[in-house]
């Protein structure tokens, strides 16, 4: 999932690697998620539509959609960072580590990040701009039910657990559900005013006693065997 990003303009940014056109494309993209993160901000996700977008950032309608097929996008990505990480964490563990337990401490990890001072104004502006619009609010969980969906097929794939078995999906739901709280969690104390080392210990400290209870429920289940 993608933070807004803050409404000051950016120099642009040289990729390594990248040849003249597709820094100029990667240039328009950027520009274009900016654009549409000032949008949002001043007046909300449902109220803005793509063509003000598309005129402000300097382009037309079908280049916002040749980089964002859909306008939810612009907000949320639809594969998210987080999703290829967790499923390494969880892939890389140690022998006699449970699934639950690798993504589960990803999970704490990757959260408390979130307490980071240069972090906060993005997460703020993402939770304005998420629970003012049903739409994002509703695509926000589909993109972590897609998430629990590939856990549970990694974890369902690695112990060769028959079909129909539950525990699988209910490992995978544990950890998403763990991720989901701890992500509201940072968006409700962020708007509050707390962040920084404040924030970051208590998203540890929620994310270790949410650990616990996977660590207490599913400790002896998927452990690595060699």
């Amino acid at each position: 999932m993608r933070a807004v990003p803050a409404p000051a303009a950016k120099a642009p940014r040289r990729r390594r690697g990248a040849g003249v056109r597709e820094q100029r494309r990667l240039e328009t993209r950027d520009r274009i998620v900016e654009t549409a993160a000032e949008l949002f901000a001043e007046r909300g996700f449902d109220a803005v539509s793509v063509v003000e977008i598309a005129q402000r950032a300097g382009v037309v309608e079908k280049t916002v959609f040749n980089h964002f097929p859909v306008k939810e996008g612009l907000v949320l990505s639809t594969d998210p960072p987080v999703r290829a990480a967790l499923l390494d964490a969880v892939a890389r563990r140690p022998a006699g580590e449970s699934a639950a337990a690798a993504a589960g401490t990803f999970v704490v990890g990757a959260m408390a990040q979130l307490g980071a001072p240069e972090a906060a104004e993005g997460v703020a502006a993402m939770a304005r701009v998420v629970r003012g619009s049903r739409t994002l609010q509703v695509r926000e969980r589909e993109i972590l039910g897609e998430l629990t969906a590939a856990l549970a097929a990694q974890i369902r794939e690695e112990t060769g657990a028959p079909a129909g078995a539950v525990e699988p999906e209910l490992t995978a739901s544990a950890v998403t559900a763990l991720y989901g709280r701890l992500l509201e969690l940072a968006r409700d104390r962020v708007l509050a005013g707390v962040t920084g080392p404040e924030l970051a210990a208590e998203l540890r400290t929620a994310g270790r006693r949410g650990l616990s209870l996977l660590q207490f429920g599913l400790a002896g289940y998927a452990k690595r065997r060699w």
